[in-house]
């Protein structure tokens, strides 16, 4: 009996020498592999946090072109406005004035413009 637990020993001890070699012999044969599928990892998670970054500056500049577009075209508007209603008042005067040259009849007044106009 005593035997058979040497055997029995010495085939645990050599099945743990192989278990332990195979597992040496794997992680030095895929380590390399994976430790370059680690620096590609980190570097395209630092690209991807850079590029998201970089839409997000650009989604704010794009927000501030927005709101000073909005703004320029409200200003615009009101100079718009503003010069309509100056020159209705300078038109109303404008036409009181040549009525007034042409003793009020608006077609005499519409002729000596056009007149005016073409340098008649």
């Amino acid at each position: 009996m005593g035997q058979l637990v040497i055997r029995v020993i010495g085939a645990g001890l050599l099945i743990l020498l192989g278990a332990a070699s195979g597992v040496w012999v794997t992680t030095s044969h895929f380590r390399p592999a994976l430790d370059e599928e680690q620096d590609r990892v980190a570097a395209c998670t630092a690209a991807r946090d850079n590029l998201e970054g970089l839409a997000q500056e650009q989604g704010k500049a794009l927000g501030d072109l927005t709101l000073a577009a909005s703004e320029r075209q409200a200003r615009a508007e009101q100079a718009v406005s503003e010069a309509k209603a100056s020159a209705d008042l300078d038109y109303a005067a404008a036409n009181r004035l040549q009525q007034e040259r042409t003793g009020g009849d608006q077609c005499a007044a519409a002729t000596s413009i056009i007149d005016k106009e073409l340098g008649l």
